[in-house]
């Protein structure tokens, strides 16, 4: 740790108790653990005073007590562990002496207190000035015993007591749902002192999850990982299953502060405008911190924030907000000049290689159609830069044979690549089938038929699955989908008229006609002012392969889950203009549309919106759900990329010049 974060960043060691009770040892026997605490710059490290209750109750050290009639007495045995024999309006208090550590001249005078004279002992002082000693007399918070005086200090005064680096009221996590799972408590407290509401935490070792759940429940933005499918899968079903108090933030409300009997009361009045900031952080209860400095000079308290204590809106219910779950990548180190060498020839090591061999036999390619696959009863390495390997399959008319190329472990299959993998599959002129293997595709990579002099073959994209990464991380046994072809979106541009808020607002001129009720123009509608051609992008479905029977398949476009435009393409980054929805059938969404809206006319669906802070619109339903475009305004040589993702998962993208 010193090593990275250097000695002079060492902020402490943390004794945390891991056990309740001793299990039994032979000698001493262990019941806490340590968190090790550094920093990046010590001068400038995020920290949060966290506080927890001090409970006067059984404590021999609060054994006094004023009653409401101002009386002061010692507490009995029984009143001392069990204050609720005490009358109502009483108040705990111990006595400190009024003794400094250092001497002050300006501290040293006589006391007087009920015509009897006190002075500090030889070589002392008192812990406040003179004016400061007639404050603390009137106010009645000096005592005297014997020859010496004591300052009365309530419990309320400051009714907790800061957290140092003995954390002996922790314990084991309850209820594990993972052998190494830490207390809630524990990463709870690390996080509240030294993060805030919005922070990003990172745990480099997930298990059960604690980390994220903790971070969820605190409004912290959070990464964890993990070499353990188990262990994800038990993390992601406790976040996706978990509840949480919904906590007032300060950007939705407005706060009034009132102190009354000692203590502050907060009133919370919600905004009509919700901001949903949550990096303005939360409502916290505060507690005051009275002082004998700050009653003798007659000042304001001093307030301590409660950063565990959230002010919480019982109102809703909050559950976990959106996370992903991205599938491991190689772990072993690997050079920069090495992991650009993998890129650029598309030549990765022998063991990705042997697993991509093993899986290509035993679970074949799914052509996305149910459970057709072409299953692979041989398939060879070749010496090939582009081709990568061979293979052969039963078709429906025999044996048909296959070449492989295969991506790049880390990075996107290149056009470059799949072009040499054609040329040279032409070349050979002996296969039915190219097979392009990758994790990631560039943008404007197509499936598509290639005529050689020998005949024509196809050549089709196919997503590898995410485990093929990390060795031991594939299910048993190997049947699954690790490859699946990828559909090419069949796509296609309509002219249409403008926008009827364009045309509204004048600044083209354009007429409507019976052609153009439904926005899409005829060969005869007129444009606008010759300059501008407005389109639209409609998705008729996808298009696939299925070597066995050396078809291509028009899959339905009600099987797409959903599809975006970028109107603009610049042939590099895909940048999301519209985004539609167009799984399963338009009646069975309307009846789902209609069904909420049904249900909000009843009390308890009023109450769930303000709950869930919904709102429906009838307008956005019909916005979201289709599969054509809004009005695009196109230019010459502009591109316009669509991406279209399937039920399965198969993303693909096509490019339409205009």
């Amino acid at each position: 740790m010193e090593e990275v974060f250097g000695s002079e960043n060492f902020c402490g060691q943390i004794t945390f108790r891991t056990k309740l009770m001793p299990l039994g040892s032979k000698t001493l026997e262990p019941i806490c653990d340590f968190i090790i605490w550094y920093c990046k710059s010590k001068e400038h490290v995020k920290f949060r005073d966290v506080f927890t209750t001090d409970s006067p109750e059984g404590n021999s050290r609060w054994g006094w007590v004023e009653l409401p009639d101002k009386v002061r007495r010692k507490m009995s045995h029984e009143e001392l562990n069990n204050h609720r024999l005490l009358p109502s309006g009483s108040r705990v208090f111990t006595m400190q002496p009024m003794r400094p550590a250092q001497y002050r001249q300006n501290c040293d005078f006589p006391v007087v207190i009920d015509g009897q004279t006190y002075r500090p002992a030889p070589g002392s002082s008192w812990s406040t000035t003179e004016e400061g000693m007639k404050a603390l007399v009137n106010l009645n918070r000096v005592v005297p015993s014997g020859k010496n005086l004591f300052y009365v200090l309530y419990h309320d005064d400051y009714p907790v007591g800061k957290v140092n680096a003995l954390w002996a009221d922790t314990g084991p996590a309850m209820s594990k749902s993972y052998v190494v799972q830490s207390s809630n408590k524990v990463i709870e407290r690390c996080m509240l002192m030294c993060s805030d509401p919005g922070d990003l935490v990172l745990d480099p070792t997930c298990g059960s999850g604690t980390t994220a759940f903790v971070a969820e429940q605190w409004g912290r933005r959070w990464i964890t990982i993990d070499t353990s499918r188990i262990a994800l899968n038990i993390a992601k079903t406790r976040l996706m299953t978990a509840s949480f108090p919904n906590y007032h933030l300060h950007s939705d409300v407005d706060v009034r502060t009132d102190m009354k009997d000692g203590k502050f009361k907060k009133t919370i009045t919600e905004k009509k405008q919700l901001v949903g900031d949550v990096r303005q952080g939360f409502v916290y209860e505060e507690v005051p911190h009275i002082t004998l400095k700050s009653v003798a000079n007659d000042e304001p308290p001093a307030t301590e924030t409660l950063y565990d204590k959230p002010y919480v809106d019982n109102k809703r219910v909050r559950v976990s907000g959106p996370f992903t779950v991205e599938t491991l990548q190689d772990f072993e180190p690997v050079s920069p000049a090495e992991l650009e060498e993998r890129s650029r020839t598309g030549v990765d090591d022998v063991p990705f290689e042997q697993r991509v061999f093993a899986h290509l036999q035993s679970a074949g390619v799914l052509n996305g159609i149910k459970n057709e696959r072409a299953i692979f009863t041989r398939v060879d390495r070749l010496a090939s830069a582009y081709l990568h390997a061979e293979g052969f399959y039963k078709g429906k008319e025999g044996e048909k044979k296959a070449y492989f190329h295969i991506g790049p472990k880390f990075g996107s299959v290149s056009r470059l690549a799949v072009n040499e993998a054609v040329k040279e599959c032409r070349q050979r002129g002996d296969a039915d089938w190219l097979v392009i293997l990758g994790f990631s595709f560039e943008t404007d990579i197509e499936s598509k038929e290639v005529t050689a002099s020998t005949g024509s073959f196809m050549v089709t994209k196919t997503r590898m699955h995410d485990d093929l990464m990390q060795e031991g991380l594939m299910k048993k046994p190997k049947n699954v989908g690790s490859f699946i072809t990828i559909g090419e979106p069949d796509v296609r541009l309509n002219d249409c008229t403008p926008p009827a808020h364009v045309i509204a607002s004048g600044a083209l001129a354009a007429k409507r006609s019976p052609a153009t009720d439904k926005g899409i123009a005829s060969s005869k509608t007129p444009r606008d002012d010759g300059k501008v051609r407005w389109v639209q992008v409609e998705v008729a479905g996808l298009d696939i392969y299925d070597p066995i029977s050396d078809t291509v398949k028009a899959r339905d476009r009600h099987d797409i889950n959903y599809w975006m435009v970028d109107d603009d393409y610049d042939g590099n980054n895909f940048v999301v203009k519209q985004v539609f929805f167009c799984g399963g059938d338009k009646d069975e969404f309307a009846k789902w549309q209609r069904g909420l809206s049904d249900l909000s006319k009843q009390s308890t669906k009023r109450k769930a919106e303000l709950t869930l802070k919904i709102e429906l619109d009838d307008e956005a339903f019909d916005r979201l759900y289709g599969h054509i475009s809004h009005p695009i305004a196109a230019r010459k040589g502009q591109k316009i990329a669509v991406r279209v993702v399937s039920q399965f998962g198969e993303e693909s993208t096509k490019v339409v010049g205009v």
